[in-house]
C-alpha cells in the first residue's frame, strides 16, 4: 500500500508557558483565551465551538502524547510548526520544545519547522486587534540575525531523531519572502544567506538542505528589497535555492467568502498554475477552513461556508490524487491545520463535528505511523 506524509500546520500559541505572550492573552492560557471567549457574530454563526480536549497546555508533553496519538491513529505523521524569532531571539517554542519533543511517544510523529517570518502587530490581541497598523516585533531580520537562527534550528531541531527529511535533507519552511529578503538587503544578499544556511547543514552531517517557500496567489512586491530585475516570481525558487513550494492558507489566493466545494475549483486550478508557471516541486496543500472572527470583537468578514467533514475529504482525495499524478517527488501534503482555533481551520475534535476531519484523512489516506 502506498504511503503518505500528512503534515499539518501547528500554531504553538495554546500554553501560557512563554512570558511574552501575556501582552496578548493575559489569562495565562495562551490564545485559548480568544477561543474560550468567542461568541457568534450573526444568526446562524457557528460560533462559539468547543474542543473536546478541553483548554488544555499544548506545552505539556502528556497533552501531546495524547494528541500525537490521535493524529498518528488518523493518518497525519507529520507536523509542521510555526517558528518565530522575534527581536533577534525565539518566541513560541514552548509546545515544540516543552510538550512535542519530551512526548514518551514522539517516535510516532515526524516534525518540521516554518519560519513565520512576519511582522507581529495587534491581530493577537482581542481588545486590539481591530487596528492592525501597530507593528510590535518585525519579522525581517539581517543577517547576524538570520545566522543565529539558522544555526539554532541545525544545533536545537534539525538533529532531532524525528525531524522530517526528505532524501536525508532537513526541510525548512519560510514563510515571507518579502520579509526575507528585505531583513538581508536584496535578492543577492538572501541568495549568499541562503547558501551559507545550506553549507552549515552539511556541515553538521546532513547531505543537504530542503528548503520550502510559502506560495501566494499574488506576486509579492519586492520593491525596495531587490536589488536588481531578477524576472518572474516563480524563477525565484530556483535562484535562491529554494526545493519546494506549498501553500500554508487557501484564503491566500482565493475567495473564501462561499461555499467549499466552489472553492475547490479554484484550489484545482491553482495548483495546475504553480506546476506549469514554477520551476520546482508543489506540494499539495488542504486547508479545513477559514474564520478568524473569535480573534476580533467586530464582524470580520470572509467566512468559508459548508466544510463539512465530507466536503473536506473532497479536498483530501483531490490532493491525494495529485500526488499519486507526480510519482517523481515524496507524497507530502500540507494541510491548515492541526490547531488553528482562532481561524476556524483544525482537525482536533470540537463540539461540532467530533472527530470528523480526522476521520475524514483515515478514510482517504489509510496510512497510519508505519510509514515514519
Amino acid at each position: 500500500m502506498k504511503t503518505y506524509d500528512i503534515a499539518a500546520y501547528i500554531w504553538p500559541a495554546y500554553t501560557g508557558d512563554e512570558p511574552r505572550t501575556r501582552m496578548f492573552w493575559p489569562q495565562g492560557m495562551g490564545e485559548w483565551q480568544s477561543v474560550k471567549d468567542a461568541v457568534p457574530k450573526f444568526p446562524g454563526h457557528s460560533w462559539p465551538r468547543k474542543p473536546l480536549w478541553g483548554y488544555v497546555n499544548e506545552a505539556d508533553p502528556y497533552v501531546m502524547e495524547m494528541e500525537i496519538a490521535a493524529a498518528a491513529d488518523h493518518g497525519v505523521n507529520v507536523f509542521i510548526y510555526d517558528w518565530y524569532w522575534y527581536d533577534d531571539r525565539p518566541f513560541l517554542e514552548n509546545c515544540l520544545n516543552d510538550g512535542f519533543l519530551k512526548a514518551g511517544n514522539r517516535d510516532r510523529m515526524k516534525f518540521y519547522l516554518m519560519w513565520a517570518n512576519h511582522d507581529a502587530n495587534n491581530l493577537w490581541d482581542k481588545r486590539l486587534s481591530q487596528d492592525q497598523k501597530n507593528v510590535i516585533w518585525k519579522g525581517a531580520t539581517d543577517r547576524q540575525g538570520f545566522q543565529r537562527a539558522c544555526r539554532r534550528v541545525i544545533d536545537r531541531y534539525f538533529s532531532q531523531p524525528n525531524y522530517y527529511c526528505i532524501d536525508g535533507a532537513p526541510v525548512f519552511q519560510i514563510y515571507d519572502l518579502r520579509n526575507l529578503v528585505e531583513g538581508l538587503g536584496g535578492m543577492e544578499e538572501t541568495a549568499q544567506a541562503l547558501k551559507w544556511f545550506r553549507a552549515e547543514t552539511v556541515r553538521a552531517g546532513f547531505p543537504d538542505l530542503h528548503l520550502q517557500l510559502t506560495v501566494y496567489g499574488r506576486v509579492p512586491d519586492l520593491s525596495g528589497v531587490d536589488s536588481g530585475d531578477r524576472g518572474s516570481y516563480s524563477g525565484i525558487g530556483s535562484l535562491l535555492g529554494f526545493s519546494s513550494i506549498s501553500h500554508y492558507q487557501f484564503v491566500h489566493f482565493t475567495d473564501i467568502d462561499r461555499d467549499y466545494g466552489e472553492i475547490l475549483t479554484d484550489v484545482k486550478a491553482e495548483w495546475a498554475r504553480l506546476e506549469s508557471q514554477w520551476d520546482i516541486p508543489y506540494f499539495p496543500h488542504v486547508s479545513v477552513g477559514w474564520d478568524n472572527n473569535p480573534r476580533f470583537t467586530g464582524m470580520r468578514e470572509g467566512i468559508v461556508k459548508n466544510n463539512t467533514p465530507e466536503a473536506v475529504r473532497q479536498a483530501l482525495l483531490m490532493a491525494k490524487a495529485y500526488a499519486d499524478a507526480h510519482p517523481g517527488q515524496p507524497p507530502l501534503i500540507t494541510v491548515n491545520s492541526w490547531n488553528e482555533w482562532t481561524e476556524t481551520s483544525y482537525l482536533e475534535p470540537d463540539d461540532l463535528y467530533g472527530y470528523g476531519y480526522l476521520e475524514a484523512i483515515r478514510e482517504v489516506f489509510a496510512a497510519p505511523e508505519d510509514s515514519l
